[in-house]
């Protein structure tokens, strides 16, 4: 039976639980109040959150749960999606791939909500690349954007891949090999293969964390180095 979705968690819903689902392991307990916070998986002395959106919404719960507690928050990055689009009333209309495609480096989208919290000692990230589907619907009250489309709902339907970081020096481990160090922006994007933009939040994030810094310019151009040892992904 499908779920109905609450207030305010209409467009996360059938995605959170799934990915609950997905993540659970025996002995596990759900929803689990702790120091004053609802928790999605508590593993023994393990508080897993598993955010599907804006990490600036749990800024907040993080900086005072890390205090005491191991966090390990769980972000899903779309790498293949599909759009579902219904009218009103949920009458399928058409279904097609989106021409966007996700990738891990996607993280720091909103990694660089929390740099700071991201290098606490208490945190680890666990991505997970997955095939989704989200559901549009004709309803006039979605952003202009969408011409108005609402999301209705977001599902998962793979988990393909997952990575898990939990030290700031795990996130060097993106940097390309080919990078020289010290490095600009644009020769970070160059050997990503990926947009300025991109290549930008990661080195504040970063920075932020304290694996990179900023020793001075080459022109106009900020020029970082690296702080700790490369570790290059597997």
């Amino acid at each position: 039976m499908a779920r109905s979705p609450h207030i305010g968690t209409l467009r996360e819903q059938s995605l959170h639980a799934q990915l609950k689902d997905w993540l659970a392991q025996p002995g596990d307990v759900t929803e689990q109040q702790v120091d004053g916070y609802q928790i999605d998986i508590l593993r023994e002395d393990l508080l897993i959150e598993i955010q599907t959106g804006n990490f600036s919404a749990l800024k907040i719960k993080l900086g005072r749960l890390l205090e005491h507690r191991r966090v390990l928050l769980v972000h899903p990055i779309p790498e293949t999606k599909w759009i579902l689009r219904q009218t009103k009333r949920g009458r399928t209309l058409v279904r097609r791939k989106s021409p966007k495609r996700g990738r891990i480096e996607h993280l720091f989208d909103e990694l660089l909500r929390i740099p700071r919290l991201a290098a606490h000692p208490n945190f680890s990230l666990l991505i997970l690349l997955t095939q989704q589907e989200e559901i549009w619907r004709n309803d006039g009250q979605g952003s202009w954007r969408r011409g108005h489309w609402s999301i209705f709902d977001k599902r998962l339907l793979k988990v393909l891949s997952s990575k898990q970081f939990d030290h700031p020096s795990d996130y060097l481990g993106l940097l390309p090999a080919q990078l020289p160090n010290p490095f600009t922006h644009k020769e970070l994007a160059a050997a990503l293969k990926a947009p300025v933009w991109l290549s930008t939040r990661m080195s504040y994030c970063l920075r932020k964390m304290g694996c990179v810094e900023s020793i001075g310019k080459q022109g106009r151009t900020l020029l970082l180095s690296q702080k700790m040892p490369l570790i290059q992904s597997a």
